[in-house]
């Protein structure tokens, strides 16, 4: 009786924080003066029982990359803290683990198996979100969600929670940041090809055509860059192939959950690709088919005008800043940031794919309640939206989009516009495997191979992988 009279009140208390915070856009009046008792009344019950005994610790972990105190996590968790109407009944430890990207992902499994190491809430990539919950890692949240009010009633974006709904249809996460994929172009060499500047392609072919006059105009400039090697990995995959398999209305998997090996359009998708290089539109292979090509596109060909249309992320706009790698004050006026079309211009009409981080709570986690409880607490703007301005991420609530300070920033607002058609890598724990078999299956085309040949090559590798009888062919 006592856990479930403690779970009531840190809700109770959590829910309150989130409908009375700054920006949420709760009732005034009555209403206000409603949760306000409430909430004082569970703070001071929650006091009185912590003051019974020792406070819970609540450990938390996130992937730090060497900034320490100076993390914008480290110093979203301990604000959020500060302001906590339950931070009597609960200790924060924030236990950061140092680490490069692939790192962390084996350390932090290793905490996850442990009691003895496991935190009480952890930041999950979406990308590895679908292989902790198949080991077992992660809490099932539909219980705690459902009395989750911003959770239900529209805030966060509905596109964002399928890259936290695992394969079972349970949630595992909340969604604290993500990303958006488009098109990058450069104005003024659009306007020496005789392009339009104010440009929104509508189908494939719109780029080809661009391409082509790009190339005809403009014989220095390379037309297009996508990743498009093994060297670039996870880019490779996501930001090109998907993209244009996503823009075909098919999937990496089919309704069974079986990988699509080969079909039409994974050939047309690949067909996109051979005209890149084969009409010579895209970059020489030296420098698109080695680990550094994104920073290559990013840092050096885009702010020097020597490239036209980049397929890549919004993200990409924090290279331009004083402090950026490559800064470039004119570049503002100098791109435009539009959607990836879909491949005839069929429905939705444009497409885009959205990774992201999560804060997930660990099955073996001691402090379940209170770290649901603090997820709350953290999600409120305006210390919500100050966190992921200072990462230069996408917020996932549509609350915070509005904030005068996030809607500021350049091209931030196209970039957040796209959320409403997003969608994701497929939650799946096979895809850690599969998608080494679609950079291998790029790279082949991009370096002189036929459609056919790649995807069959690819057909062998992912059945090889997965096994037989979870592939298809369409």
């Amino acid at each position: 009786m006592m856990k479930k009279r403690v779970l009531s009140l840190l809700l109770a208390s959590a829910m309150t924080v989130g409908l009375t915070a700054c920006g949420s856009g709760s009732g005034s009046g009555t209403e206000a003066a409603k949760n306000q008792d409430t909430t004082a009344a569970a703070s001071q019950d929650s006091g009185e029982e912590a003051a019974g005994g020792e406070k819970k610790k609540l450990t938390v972990t996130f992937k730090d990359d060497g900034q320490g105190e100076n993390h914008p996590w480290y110093k979203w968790l301990k604000s959020s803290y500060e302001a906590w109407d339950l931070k009597d009944s609960a200790e924060l430890e924030i236990a950061p683990i140092v680490a490069q990207e692939g790192d962390y992902y084996t350390k932090i499994a290793l905490q996850l198996a442990d009691k003895n190491t496991c935190p009480d809430l952890v930041f999950e990539d979406t990308f590895q979100l679908p292989n902790d919950v198949s080991a077992g890692y992660l809490t099932n949240l539909d219980d705690y969600l459902k009395d989750y009010k911003e959770w239900n009633d529209g805030t966060y974006y509905e596109s964002m929670k399928k890259g936290v709904t695992a394969s079972d249809g349970s949630v595992y996460g909340v969604p604290y940041c993500t990303d958006t994929r488009g098109l990058w172009y450069n104005k003024e060499i659009f306007k020496q090809a005789g392009l339009p500047e104010d440009w929104q392609p509508k189908q494939w072919s719109d780029i080809i055509d661009a391409c082509a006059a790009i190339k005809e105009k403009c014989p220095d400039v390379v037309p297009f860059w996508c990743n498009s090697g093994v060297a670039t990995g996870e880019a490779t995959s996501m930001q090109t192939y998907e993209m244009l398999l996503y823009g075909t209305g098919e999937r990496l998997l089919d309704e069974n959950g079986k990988w699509i090996v080969k079909s039409q359009v994974i050939l047309d998708s690949l067909g996109f690709i051979q005209q890149i290089y084969q009409n010579g539109y895209g970059p020489s292979l030296s420098l698109v088919l080695n680990g550094q090509a994104s920073n290559t596109s990013r840092r050096e060909y885009l702010p020097q005008s020597k490239l036209a249309i980049s397929l890549d992320g919004g993200w990409i706009s924090g290279n331009r800043s004083e402090t950026g790698a490559s800064p470039w004050p004119e570049y503002e006026e100098t791109m435009g940031f539009v959607a990836m079309p879909t491949q005839n211009g069929q429905e939705p009409g444009i497409i885009t794919l959205s990774g992201g981080w999560a804060l997930s709570i660990p099955e073996n986690a001691d402090a379940k309640d209170e770290a649901f409880a603090f997820m709350t607490q953290l999600m409120q703007p305006p210390a919500y939206t100050e966190s992921v301005i200072a990462q230069g991420n996408i917020v996932v609530r549509s609350d915070a989009a509005e904030d005068e300070n996030y809607i500021s920033m350049p091209f931030k607002r196209e970039a957040t516009d796209l959320l409403e058609s997003a969608d994701f890598r497929p939650q799946n724990d096979q895809y850690s495997v599969v998608t080494t078999c679609i950079q291998a299956m790029v790279e082949s085309v991009a370096s002189g191979g036929k459609p056919e040949d790649a995807m069959a090559q690819y057909a062998t590798d992912v059945a090889r992988a997965v096994g037989d009888e979870n592939v298809v062919e369409k």
